[in-house]
């Protein structure tokens, strides 16, 4: 899972550039003018927060009811906040001070074309999963095409706030899908995503964790089409750079993925061919480094698995790895 704290530049062009398909994006010419923005804004800058404009916009427009200030109707951009919308300000302000992600200050955000709850610790999804999941989604629409469509199932090993599973639902009515995190706490909040979004009737989630509940996951998650997951896959060197806002709100543990950042992807290679049905795929989305070890570790272990491609993200890095149970 790469943590908002190493997205490159080109990567957050392509943050903005999706959140003004998604989210309306205020322009510039339409940039607050409230001194509760500005105030904030600078207030924000003046304590190290990034993105210090952003953060109070989002916030503002979030209390007023709208995705972003562009949402509001021009003649209301001007306008006083009310004391209650002033005082919630305030709150959602004055959390963002303590380093707390945007993204839990306002208990919601969007992935492709679904809002999402958010919460403390579990995991916020990044824009380099929302690819995963069109890969998916691109694959299911040709390799899949013959399948009876009731019969295709989907699991996805750790599920955070159910992003994946949900959007994958929310696209192919006829899939069902499972769901599981060492995290019961994320366990909750894709039960509750779930159930906002009318999917729960095609979703199981468990709370299992896959290498202490190997035979349970076996037991209880098989047989699958497809397998898809975002896991922990940041070497363990690496934790020690992230910005302080993952540090002290994300849960450590989907990010750290051990010393080869492998630790949780080694093992769902090795369950996956008890877990895919005959010719099932994996999908998973890994750190650059990953790909060459992945192909190497199939190979060697002769895993039951054969490493189909490597797909690269926006910024041209390989991020996502496909095999295929032979």
């Amino acid at each position: 899972m790469l943590p908002l704290g190493l997205i490159s530049s080109a990567g957050f062009v392509h943050i903005v550039l999706q959140s003004c398909r998604r989210r309306c994006w205020p322009s510039c010419r339409l940039q607050c003018d409230s001194r509760a923005g500005s105030q904030w804004a600078r207030h924000f800058q003046q304590h190290g927060i990034s993105e210090p404009l952003l953060s109070s916009q989002y916030i503002i427009a979030h209390v007023l009811g709208k995705k972003t200030l562009n949402c509001v109707e021009r003649s209301h951009l001007r306008d006083s906040l009310t004391d209650q919308q002033r005082e919630n300000v305030w709150k959602l302000c004055t959390k963002r001070l303590t380093r707390m992600p945007l993204q839990y200050v306002i208990e919601e955000w969007d992935f492709r074309d679904l809002t999402l709850k958010m919460r403390p610790p579990v995991f916020i999804p990044r824009p380099e999963t929302e690819e995963l999941v069109i890969l998916v989604l691109e694959d299911l629409q040709t390799e899949w095409r013959g399948r009876t469509w009731p019969a295709l199932r989907c699991l996805e090993v750790g599920c955070g706030t159910g992003a994946i599973s949900l959007s994958l639902l929310h696209s192919v009515p006829q899939l069902k899908a499972i769901a599981l995190d060492q995290s019961q706490e994320a366990v909750f909040l894709t039960k509750e995503n779930a159930s906002r979004l009318g999917l729960q009737g095609r979703l199981e989630v468990h709370h299992l964790d896959i290498i202490k509940d190997a035979d349970l996951m076996v037991r209880d998650c098989s047989a699958v089409d497809v397998l898809v997951s975002n896991p922990p896959y940041l070497f363990t060197e690496d934790m020690e750079s992230l910005q302080e806002e993952i540090v002290r709100f994300e849960d450590h543990s989907a990010l750290d993925g051990g010393s080869d950042g492998m630790r949780v992807i080694s093992q769902i290679l090795t369950l996956a061919p008890k877990l895919l049905t005959k010719d099932g795929r994996v999908y998973l989305e890994v750190d650059p480094r990953h790909p060459a070890l992945l192909k190497h570790l199939v190979e060697q272990r002769k895993l039951g698995l054969q490493y189909l491609e490597t797909r690269y993200d926006f910024t041209n890095r390989p991020r996502f790895c496909i095999l295929q149970r032979r």
